[in-house]
């Protein structure tokens, strides 16, 4: 029997801010247990909240980015449901008056174009963090009370994913418009972004959907893309059993890569929502919503297709370029100055991303700036200096922060474009190597490329190659 695989995304993203959703503990990730804690996180007899201002524009801002109608009247509800990390056994979430409902996201497959819906984008309070122990037999859990009320921004998609290709583009064009506008810095492996999937199955043609299971403990994208993988086999196999998908919640084992049993939908809580008595509801008006879209960059995508227009760079170089905002800033930076982008594509990606990652750097804080870059392209473009000494400048500028220039003339770097010089150089090659030239009046051409290279070897690299290649080609005629 053929199915259709059905998916949707419901995607927790951590938001940014200093302080936390209804009080003025810090937020930041990292602290040492239970030190970023007061009595409202705790839920205190008598403790009101107040909300953080900046963490609810940062919540607009996504919903706006993701194209969404924004409920113009919109308040907080109490959820409630029993987190043992959560001491006031309740949720301060959004049901009824969602901040923003029905948008969608841009993906793109397989270099085509299609669009994901939006089913609604809200804002929460996070939850604390059980410690479990590793040690057999222990029976006790600890709790770290410290990310408990730390701001939350939910997006759920509708169920309009198809395939873990679709997926995948979903995931990773969402991380990249939530980074861009530089509401969370979508840290997983902090678990300042995390990915819930939902998946069922139903035949061919049908209309109606198919009941969906739930998978929770999904800590990366690689492990949303397995889990459902493995779901989509488990239910298929299911049905060809002719049993029945019990709506269910399931947890993603990732050690044994299979989903494994939490709760029945039929077994779940009611949540009894009911507005949040100690906060008043918001009026969002039309001035608000456009400040807050004055502050929404140019998003990823849109980016990328500018990219390969105006630069004429490939697909690929212009995906890798927006895959970071201040990457593709820093690329922008650099043409500015001088306009040779796809040479500048290339060093970026092949030289400076690999400094990144092996040093460990950080874009915002390198220490070479994009003119300086951009120089140093510039260089090699105009024959100042060769390709190969670029690579030596290129290292100091990112230890040191320096000019190409200086570091030219402090090391005496130059390229050798005096022709007088490059030919003493190639007459003492020819002289030194008999055997080469000899090769090379058999007619063995390639041996050509040996003698370019033991000129700039004899040049320590620094013989202008262009100019040598015409006095060498010009000498081996007259040898011909």
């Amino acid at each position: 029997m053929a199915y259709e695989v059905v998916i949707g995304l419901e995607t927790h993203a951590e938001l940014s801010t200093v302080t936390k959703l209804f009080c003025g503990c810090n937020a930041k990730f990292g602290a040492e247990p239970n030190t970023q804690i007061c009595p409202i996180c705790l839920g205190m007899p008598g403790v009101l909240p107040v909300v953080n201002k900046k963490a609810f524009e940062y919540a607009l801002k996504a919903a706006i980015a993701l194209n969404c109608t924004i409920n113009r009247y919109t308040n907080f509800d109490r959820k409630s449901y029993y987190y043992p990390d959560l001491p006031k056994n309740y949720q301060i979430s959004q049901n009824y008056y969602n901040l923003g409902v029905d948008g969608f996201i841009v993906i793109e497959v397989n270099n085509a174009i299609q669009k994901i819906r939006v089913h609604n984008v809200h804002l929460e309070e996070e939850a604390g963090k059980l410690i479990h122990p590793e040690e057999a037999g222990a029976d006790y859990s600890l709790i770290d009370f410290n990310r408990a009320g730390v701001p939350l921004l939910e997006i759920v998609s509708y169920p309009d994913m198809r395939n873990i290709v679709e997926v995948e583009s979903y995931m990773q064009t969402l991380r990249k418009i939530i980074f861009y506008t530089g509401i969370s810095d979508c840290k997983m492996q902090e678990g300042s972004l995390r990915f819930e999937a939902s998946i069922s199955l139903r035949k061919n043609g049908e209309k109606k959907l198919g009941n969906r299971v739930e998978i929770k403990n999904l800590n990366s994208m690689k492990s949303v893309l397995k889990a459902i993988e493995y779901e989509t086999s488990r239910q298929r196999e299911l049905l060809n059993r002719g049993e029945m998908i019990e709506r269910e919640t399931r947890l993603w084992d990732e050690i044994r890569g299979r989903s494994v049993r939490m709760r029945s939908k039929e077994e779940a809580q009611d949540y009894r929502y009911f507005p949040e008595p100690d906060l008043l509801p918001f009026v969002i008006d039309e001035k608000w919503i456009c400040s807050i879209k004055d502050t929404i960059p140019e998003l990823p995508l849109e980016r990328k297709q500018r990219f390969v227009a105006s630069f004429q760079l490939s697909n690929y170089d212009a995906d890798l370029l927006t895959e970071d905002k201040m990457l593709s800033d820093f690329f922008e930076e650099c043409v500015k100055v001088v306009n040779l982008p796809k040479a500048l594509c290339n060093w970026i990606i092949n030289d400076l991303l690999r400094e990144v990652k092996e040093k460990r750097l950080d874009i915002a804080s390198l220490k070479m700036k994009p003119e300086q870059l951009a120089s140093l392209v510039g260089m090699i473009d105009d024959g100042t200096i060769s390709n190969t000494i670029a690579k030596e400048v290129f290292s100091e500028m990112i230890d040191t922060g320096k000019e190409p220039k200086t570091i030219i003339e402090e090391k005496k770097l130059a390229q050798i474009s005096d022709e007088w010089q490059i030919i003493e150089i190639v007459d003492k090659v020819i002289v030194s190597h008999p055997n080469a030239i000899e090769d090379y009046k058999k007619g063995k051409k390639n041996a050509i490329a040996f003698i370019i290279g033991q000129v700039m070897k004899e040049s320590k690299g620094m013989a202008n190659p262009k100019i040598v290649n015409e006095i060498l080609k010009n000498k081996l005629k007259g040898l011909d």
